[in-house]
């Protein structure tokens, strides 16, 4: 196509049940998803934890853009972008340290982590000049909820709230596994790149239709109980929390289970210390049912994955080019647990690890798929029929139905339909 489709013409590639194939494979397309939703609504960008200490910075990004989130001696979080003011060059070329400033390696130009330009080489040439005007750029708007920095590129628009609506519970659910309810994000990012569309992977990540097939082998190998938790017969939901946000809620399977830890393929008696400051913590009611129920499988749209025992960050770069960065959850005040946490996450998502293989041929294997266009489109109408609403209001289904991905086409055109 290679055209942007007017306001108008959004419904004509985005029907209730099914997307056209170029949403995936226009490049027009994609620059407009650049404008209209990664640099307008609220983007995860890092955790605090990974800043503890003042004039600690990490590299980061929003969408394909070089993003530094700083701590400054106030002790305050800034999202900087990495171009300095001058002649565009990245200020910082390492992905993490500690600094007061950052100095440009072109012309010399010194800036405050703050932001602030401090110095120049051979000043003599500026008089007059307002340094004040000559800061790095900022993304307009920060905000943490539960120590997850977000930001945002528009002035105005919903706070991050009201972006998070009723998906902000899940992030309360994932603190809530740390007996000082915190989560660090301390073991290190991996990265994983693939030639294929980033929204194919954001549909992936709350597609419950696919690991009984994709992931049977490591399930097999592994002797894993999770394929079960993806059968027909599973009593799991899926759920559409609205804003793009989807969740895969495999509760009710584990309060069947009824047994500690079980989410996590081990026990109480393996844990001990863990399980005992969360006993201190919450009480021995309250801290059995957290350790039952399990901690969320959910994807905040656009990208950021929780994913029980990790967390995946999904980065667009081009149509065809994403990467995702993928770290293991850390539990403030929980040792014992995070050592397994970071076992089972190397072992399921590191160099060697099936999972993200498995997935990752998947995503390139549609991004070629839908380069061919005939069919047009791309069916997304399991379970259409027996949707419904829960408690709270919000579209659930069967575990392997497509309500996410009909929810993230929804929000999705809604977007692409501002001006």
């Amino acid at each position: 196509m290679n055209v942007v489709p007017r306001a108008s013409q959004w419904g004509e590639l985005i029907r209730p049940d099914r997307v056209h194939g170029s949403l995936y494979s226009d490049p027009a397309i994609f620059e407009a998803e650049l404008q209209n939703i990664w640099y307008r609504i609220w983007v995860y960008v890092g955790h605090e934890s990974e800043v503890p200490n003042a004039n600690d910075y990490v590299v980061k990004s929003i969408g394909p853009q070089s993003v530094i989130m700083t701590r400054d001696e106030q002790g305050k979080v800034n999202l900087l972008l990495n171009r300095c003011s001058h002649r565009g060059n990245q200020v910082c070329s390492y992905d993490r340290g500690n600094a007061r400033s950052f100095t440009c390696p072109f012309h010399s130009w010194t800036f405050a982590n703050d932001g602030r330009l401090v110095g120049y080489a051979f000043p003599d040439g500026y008089e007059g000049q307002d340094k004040s005007k000559l800061a790095l750029g900022r993304v307009t708007r920060v905000q943490s909820y539960r120590g997850f920095v977000f930001g945002s590129f528009a002035a105005e628009g919903p706070t991050l709230e009201e972006h998070l609506g009723g998906a902000a519970e899940t992030i309360d659910r994932l603190v809530r596994f740390s007996p000082e309810g915190e989560v660090e994000v301390t073991a290190g990012f991996l990265k994983h790149r693939v030639k294929a569309n980033w929204k194919f992977i954001l549909e992936n990540e709350c597609d419950g239709y696919h690991p009984a097939f994709v992931h049977s082998s490591i399930f097999g190998v592994a002797d894993s109980a999770i394929g079960k938790l993806y059968g027909g017969a599973s009593t799991a939901v899926t759920r559409d929390y609205g804003n793009g946000h989807t969740e895969i809620d495999l509760r009710p399977e584990f309060r069947k289970r009824d047994a500690p830890m079980s989410w996590f393929g081990t026990t109480e008696e393996r844990l001990p210390d863990y399980t005992a400051r969360m006993k201190a913590a919450y009480g021995d009611q309250k801290a059995r049912e957290i350790m039952i129920d399990g901690t969320p499988h959910v994807m905040i749209f656009p990208n950021l994955f929780i994913a029980e025992i990790q967390m995946f960050v999904i980065q667009p770069l081009a149509v065809d080019d994403s990467v995702q960065h993928v770290t293991a959850l850390q539990f403030k005040g929980a040792p014992d647990m995070n050592r397994r946490l970071r076992q089972q996450t190397m072992g399921s998502v590191g160099p060697a690890g099936l999972l993200l293989a498995d997935d990752s041929e998947m995503y390139e294997r549609c991004h070629r798929g839908v380069l061919a266009r005939i069919p047009e489109w791309i069916f997304l109408g399991r379970g259409e029929r027996r949707e419904r609403r829960d408690e709270l209001g919000f579209k659930v289904g069967h575990v392997t139905d497509e309500i996410p991905s009909r929810g993230i086409w929804s929000h999705y055109r809604s977007l692409m339909e501002k001006p």
